[in-house]
């Protein structure tokens, strides 16, 4: 409760309450007490502490309920993410919990490489990235700055309701992220590449080293990466088109006149220096799970 970003909150008057989705029921229902809007905002791995909080937060009369999505358009049977996703979703609607699951595509600030230089290792989340298949295959982006913004339009917008939302800002493909990049900083981009083959050969892997210690931290990290880079950039999963299939409502329908942060202008804030890097105080676990994956993977 007192850790500096609960600090900042409450600085500006959001009230804190504490809540142990382990506890009881009951505590749970007491600290949900005359919240008319409950957004989920869980760690990747904790999906399922959801269920509880769902439903207390039925007991508690919560008016609309947003559980964790926050994720790339992904079909079910596609991503384990997604599918523990599911089955969160499926305990809310047996609940007949007032919903709104929101989708924010991929985030800007894990869309681009490093450059040679160095320059922009300070934003950089994940190096050593490589190009899936062509490049060609466009993907929905959005800046994380922008997420907010979305998000309290949507709760007061009665459209929303019992229904998918994919908020997303831009369409780009791999190939015109390294164009940009080059263009803008003046340095070549070194464009190594994964076919499909290559991506399967690593998730098979990734899950026979699971299948022998399922608390490995880093073949879940490869698995996890893995597919939403097959998801995404192999099948185009994650496109307005593809949402609207599986029946989500967009952004650009719902906020046709909502401005962003281009993508393009973020690039330029990475190279100037003014981009805030995505969890910093990550950065260490980050890195050595990039250096095990490129000694074994």
């Amino acid at each position: 409760m007192s850790k500096p970003a609960n600090t900042a909150l409450q600085e500006r008057g959001v009230e804190l309450r504490a809540l142990d989705l382990k506890g009881s029921q009951e505590t749970i229902v007491s600290a949900l007490k005359d919240i008319g809007t409950v957004i989920s905002a869980i760690g990747p791995m904790e999906q399922l502490e959801q269920i509880p909080l769902a439903t207390a937060a039925k007991t508690a009369g919560v008016e609309k309920f947003l559980p964790c999505g926050a994720m790339p358009v992904v079909p079910v049977g596609i991503h384990v993410m997604r599918d523990l996703k599911e089955q969160v979703y499926n305990h809310v609607k047996r609940l007949r919990l007032p919903y709104t699951i929101v989708d924010v595509g991929w985030w800007y600030q894990l869309s681009f490489p490093e450059l040679p230089s160095g320059k922009i290792d300070y934003a950089i989340a994940f190096k050593g990235h490589r190009i899936p298949g062509d490049g060609n295959m466009p993907t929905a982006l959005t800046n994380l700055r922008d997420i907010g913004p979305y998000i309290a339009r949507i709760i007061q917008d009665d459209r929303t309701l019992n229904r998918m939302v994919l908020v997303y800002n831009e369409m780009w493909t791999w190939n015109q992220i390294y164009d940009t990049l080059e263009k803008l900083s003046g340095e070549k981009l070194p464009r190594e590449r994964d076919s499909l083959a290559d991506l399967e050969e690593r998730l098979a892997y990734a899950e026979e080293k699971l299948k022998k210690d399922p608390n490995d931290m880093l073949p879940a990290f490869v698995k996890i990466a893995t597919q939403y880079v097959i998801s995404w950039d192999i099948r185009g999963d994650n496109t307005p088109e593809n949402a609207k299939y599986l029946g989500y409502l967009t952004s650009k329908e719902l906020y046709p006149g909502m401005g962003f942060i281009k993508f393009r202008d973020y690039l330029q804030e990475v190279l100037d220096g003014k981009a805030k890097p995505v969890n910093p105080e990550m950065k260490d676990v980050r890195e050595a799970l990039f250096k095990a994956q490129r000694t074994e993977y």
